[in-house]
């Protein structure tokens, strides 16, 4: 009797379990399900099936449906993070010193900062005649301007060379396109004279009445044309075409303020053309005929022109030329190629030429006295840490302004006196509440890929962490485009790190940490050096003990979105969760559209998949093209409806064709902003938001709740 009793005891605890269960699934939101609609794509005979390509369409009702069903079903998934995500949230906002400016430099007869005010979401942007003791001037209040919108950002600010104007260009729709508006700096009225459809910048000819601006074209997003505008006659007139749609084009002005120049950029070809700008109404003239695979960029000092060049050096060199004969047959060398080390920047001073350089998958900062030849580096103390020159407008100075970061040191910004070599800090990032960069530990490792290729990988965490594979570890990467992630330090990133987290960053090849080579064997035909890196680094991190593959969490943005979908078809045990932020993952039909932004600039990244050889190839790794029905690890997908770099429907067809054909349980989920682009929210507040989104998931599926 009593066994019977206890027998039935357990039924009845085991039917309660099975009821309580499916009465909390009941009160779930399911997974989306996408409708699908077969869409055939035909390439070299190749025939490729599309369930999900009706969702490239941002008007359809239908569409937007889906994408806020995935939100709530996002929402319903995430409820039990709220607390945590606000908690977040108000830390990581308590670090921040929300009444704030930058450190002023000094232009034309005028100090220049920005300001940055307590619950403001918006810089204010300022200005002192002469010296700081003077009466602050107001020159943009982007709060004022942001009033009533969900998005705001500004494109560019230009004064007039004789102080009295302002052009300025703002954004409110988040693509990345934007209308420039003239205030007049003596009566703070804004004319009614504006310009749409521009990229953002506008540059002043020497004469105060007439500006240069660059415009995008309305359906590829293409920066394709420089006109000129007249504030007299409120009329433009187009200057120059970019007629390559391989090419974008830009306008400024030099350091010198003596010249104007359009450049027109490729992946892997540069042409600039320049124009006196005492003579904004003459013609400019090419600085040196356009040739496939030469980059140089130009700048004016003197009766000289210094071009930083890849002609002949892959790593880039520095050459000069007179003002007149400016093609490349008369350029003549002042600084070598070095097969160890990228020349990646140069300012010049009356008396001093900086370099700006990358070795050993480090930044340094060079220091050349001209008349002496004597050249020296500035010292840095991490082991892993970034650098870079600063604002430096005036040629007559011994003093160089300069940053200085690290994965434990707060940005910091320095005057350094290039005859003494001693370095003042000006002012360095405070992290409200405090914070002690010693209970905190910095490593620099290079790991051994598969093909003997040394990786190099930066890491931080908190003093005492013990490597014996239980500590969580997110691993980040971009590796594209010759962008190198340098290291640096993020108050928001404490949030994870004083949570037991441990943070890297594989410095994988399409980067240019180790200079061009470095770029060059993690592109077309070699991407998947990058892909593969980044998987041996997150293998050595296991096998070292520094986490395990339940611990262990990727994280990438756009062309590191790529890196994601890549690296979770490759090894999908390998992760407990992955964060793909806006991730360009449908790229084969992506690069086949060229009405799209992006596409045709970047047949030298990826490769033209109308050739046979680069579609096969890309086919190969394309994320959306390569999901199989398997296990897939926890994911969260982030995207922006108007994002004008990678388009909504890529993230989400992935999510969509992921959710029908993967074989787990585990957490899939797809966050759309419906009112943002590719950068996220432009409010400083609004951004912390989806940093906790990221952060929250991450924690979850660590299991830390507080």
């Amino acid at each position: 009797m009593h066994e019977f009793e206890a027998n039935d005891l357990k039924f009845l605890k085991l039917e309660y379990l099975i009821l309580r269960q499916i009465c909390y699934k009941d009160k779930m939101i399911k997974p989306p399900v996408c409708p699908i609609n077969p869409h055939q794509i035909e390439t070299h005979g190749d025939v490729r099936v599309d369930d999900y390509y009706w969702l490239n369409n941002r008007e359809d009702a239908e569409v937007i449906k889906y994408l806020e069903a995935e939100n709530d079903y996002s929402n319903s998934v995430m409820k039990d993070t709220e607390s945590l995500q606000k908690r977040l949230y108000d830390e990581m906002l308590g670090r921040i010193k929300q009444d704030d400016s930058s450190v002023p430099y000094f232009l034309n007869g005028y100090w220049y900062y920005t300001v940055v005010q307590e619950n403001k979401e918006y810089p204010v942007f300022c200005r002192k005649k002469d010296s700081l003791s003077n009466p602050e001037i107001v020159l943009l209040d982007v709060n004022a301007l942001a009033e009533g919108k969900s998005f705001c950002q500004i494109g560019g600010l230009s004064v007039s060379p004789d102080n009295k104007k302002l052009a300025y260009a703002v954004d409110f729709v988040s693509r990345r396109i934007y209308t420039i508006y003239i205030k007049d700096l003596e009566t703070g009225e804004i004319s009614a004279q504006t310009i749409t459809q521009t990229s953002g910048g506008a540059t002043w000819a020497n004469d105060n009445n007439t500006l240069f601006y660059t415009t995008k074209d309305s359906e590829t997003l293409r920066s394709d044309k420089i006109f000129r505008y007249s504030i007299k006659t409120d009329k433009s007139t187009l200057v120059y075409h970019e007629l390559d749609d391989t090419y974008n084009v830009y306008v400024r002005k030099t350091k010198s303020r003596q010249y104007l120049v359009i450049s027109s950029h490729s992946t892997l070809t540069s042409e600039h053309q320049i124009l006196a700008a005492d003579n904004p109404e003459g013609s400019f003239t090419v600085f040196n005929k356009r040739e496939r695979g030469i980059e140089h960029g130009i700048a004016h000092f003197n009766d000289s022109w210094y071009v930083l060049t890849n002609w002949e050096a892959p790593n880039f060199r520095l050459m000069q030329c007179g003002l007149t004969d400016t093609e490349k047959q008369h350029w003549k060398e002042l600084v070598a190629h070095r097969p160890d080390t990228l020349l990646d920047g140069i300012e010049l001073f009356n008396d001093f030429l900086v370099m700006e350089e990358r070795h050993n998958a480090l930044t340094h900062i060079r220091i050349r006295h001209i008349s002496t030849g004597n050249e020296h580096y500035i010292k840095m103390d991490d082991p892993a840490y970034s650098c870079g020159t600063g604002t430096n407008p005036e040629f007559d100075s011994k003093i160089l302004r300069f940053g200085y970061t690290s994965l434990t040191t707060p940005y910091s910004v320095f005057d350094y006196d290039m005859v003494t070599k001693e370095k003042e800090l000006l002012k360095e990032q405070e992290v409200v509440g405090g914070y002690n960069k010693e209970e905190y530990v910095s490593e620099r490792l290079f790991i051994t890929a598969r093909d003997g290729v040394d990786v190099p990988v930066s890491l931080v965490y908190k003093k005492g962490t013990v490597k014996d594979g239980k500590a969580p570890l997110l691993l980040y990467a971009y590796g594209s485009y010759g962008h190198s992630m340098d290291p640096h330090f993020s108050s928001y990133r404490l949030s994870l790190i004083d949570r037991g987290f441990i943070y890297a960053i594989a410095h994988i090849r399409g980067g240019e940490e180790l200079g061009r080579e470095w770029y060059e064997s993690g592109k077309l035909l070699n991407k998947k050096n990058t892909f593969f890196d980044f998987i041996d680094c997150a293998k050595h991190l296991v096998k070292e003990s520094y986490t395990s593959t339940k611990n262990l969490y990727a994280m990438g943005g756009s062309a590191g979105g790529l890196l994601m979908g890549a690296i979770i078809n490759l090894e999908p045990k390998l992760w407990r969760g992955v964060v793909a932020q806006v991730p360009f993952v449908d790229v084969v039909t992506t690069m086949l559209d060229e009405s799209i932004p992006l596409t045709t600039g970047e047949f030298d990244e990826w490769g033209n998949p109308k050739e046979e050889t680069f579609y096969n190839y890309i086919k190969s790794y394309s994320p959306y093209d390569n999901v199989e029905a398997k296990d897939y690890p926890n994911m969260l997908v982030t995207t922006g409806l108007h994002d004008s770099q990678v388009q909504y429907w890529e993230p989400a067809k992935w999510v969509a064709k992921l959710r029908a054909l993967k074989t787990d349980n585990n957490i899939l989920l797809l966050k759309t902003e419906m009112d943002f682009g590719h950068g996220g929210a432009s409010g400083r507040f609004e951004r912390i938001k989806e940093i906790a989104l990221d952060y929250a998931f991450l924690l979850k599926l660590q299991n830390i709740k507080e």
